[in-house]
């Protein structure tokens, strides 16, 4: 029988895309920048359609049509003829023929396209809830574009797409449309024309009346956060304190890609907000626990990072494009880890024929930490960002978490600073 049936769609399939049957009303399934649904299809007005033909209408199912577009956009596909498909099955969801008889599905299966309800009373497939039903039903449409489904909803789109999406595929060479769909999921010309029947029924009446609930429609589009308004005040921030350092470290032999530029490649809308203040260091629950590094988190030096995951550390580059310019006398770039108060370690180049490279990571602070560690092919030198009073403990922790047998070359008071040393014992890095 399935033998049979395989092959009775098979002629239907190509004779409907060698005819004129083919340039049917109905669209096709996907979307397109052609083929949108019109905007004036909204939920509020498609629930005023359905209650029209169904005034006592089950209030479980009274927001049906925003899980329609919020899963049919999702899907790509044509929802709005969907839920004419789903008026037709359900009897605008009474379950009914004709407004009396009731149909093999009943309303608790939240099935809505008599998905397996193949007559003599065949219930067909149940689902837990009116989300998986409508997603049932949308992928099932899907699946007749000639698209597989993973991991489907229903157990029939599941076992009918191993042997159906191959044949559809086979045999219609221009987009799927309904038309081709109505074919197979019923026998006959008349479901293709009930389902223009009803798009034409609601374009031509509730299309041209107000929307009786807009708010609907904001349900099925939940409104992204806009980040523009938090952006600006936290553009103009950095943009002063970049203006600050500057003056501060007079002129800059190179453009440094700071920590804020490199959290904001990762994240636009993390590090672009106005900046906190600090919590006073008697607030912190635990002070030997610093913060995670923000934006970025380094790799630890010992094990490579993996390509498929983000860089949590990101290595510096020295330009070889820009000439290095002197530094002003009355500002040295560089204070020996002696004279910040930190454990001293008298800098030392790498030997002759050892690899260095130069890295980046950051606590979120203005001040900057520059550290030595024995890396996985050499030696590792890392600009780490750190908070103005808590540079020791930010260091530290950062050196036991990160760069194990690394230790302190030096304090300095901004990020570009630090670079510059770090590419001076570094020049290859």
């Amino acid at each position: 029988m399935r033998v049979r049936a395989v092959l009775a769609f098979s002629l239907a399939l190509t004779g409907a895309a060698s005819s004129n049957a083919a340039a049917s009303d109905l669209p096709p399934i996907k979307t397109t920048a052609e083929n949108v649904v019109p905007e004036c299809v909204t939920p509020g007005r498609l629930m005023a359609f359905v209650r029209s033909r169904n005034a006592g209408l089950d209030p479980k199912f009274e927001k049906i049509a925003v899980t329609y577009m919020r899963v049919g956009e999702e899907l790509g596909i044509r929802w709005d003829y969907a839920f004419y498909q789903m008026t037709i099955e359900t009897g605008y969801l009474t379950y009914t023929r004709d407004g009396r008889r009731k149909g093999d599905v009943s309303p608790t299966q939240y099935n809505f396209a008599g998905l397996g309800a193949t007559g003599n009373k065949a219930r067909g497939e149940s689902f837990p809830d009116l989300e998986s039903g409508v997603r049932a039903h949308l992928q099932h449409v899907l699946m007749y574009s000639g698209q597989t489904v993973d991991n489907p909803v229903a157990e029939r789109t599941r076992t009918t797409q191993t042997w159906l999406v191959p044949l559809i595929q086979k045999s219609i060479k221009e987009p799927v449309t309904f038309d081709h769909l109505a074919q197979r999921w019923a026998t006959g010309k008349s479901y293709a024309e009930a389902i223009e029947t009803h798009a034409e029924r609601f374009m031509d009446d509730f299309c041209r009346k107000p929307d009786p609930n807009p708010e609907l429609l904001a349900e099925a589009r939940p409104a992204k956060p806009k980040v523009e308004v938090a952006e600006k005040p936290g553009r103009e921030i950095m943009r002063r304190a970049v203006e600050e350092e500057r003056v501060e470290a007079g002129p800059r032999p190179r453009q440094g890609l700071g920590a804020a530029q490199l959290a904001r490649q990762a994240d636009p809308a993390r590090l672009e907000q106005p900046a906190q203040p600090q919590a006073p260091a008697v607030a912190d629950p635990d002070p030997a626990k610093p913060r995670a590094p923000v934006g970025l988190t380094p790799i630890p030096l010992e094990e490579p990072a993996k390509p498929a995951e983000a860089p949590k550390a990101v290595e510096r580059r020295k330009s070889a494009e820009k000439p290095k310019a002197e530094k002003p006398a009355e500002q040295p770039p560089y204070q020996t880890a002696a004279v910040a108060g930190l454990p001293k370690m008298p800098p030392a180049a790498p030997k002759a024929g050892a690899k260095c490279k130069v890295f980046q990571a950051s606590y979120g602070g203005l001040k900057a930490i520059l550290i030595q560690a024995p890396g996985s092919d050499g030696v590792a030198f890392t600009v780490l960002d750190v908070n103005e009073g808590s540079e020791q403990r930010e260091a530290e922790a950062y050196i036991a978490a990160y760069a194990k047998g690394g230790e302190i070359a030096g304090r300095f008071a901004n990020q570009t600073q630090a670079l510059d040393k770090a590419f001076e014992m570094c020049p290859g890095g």
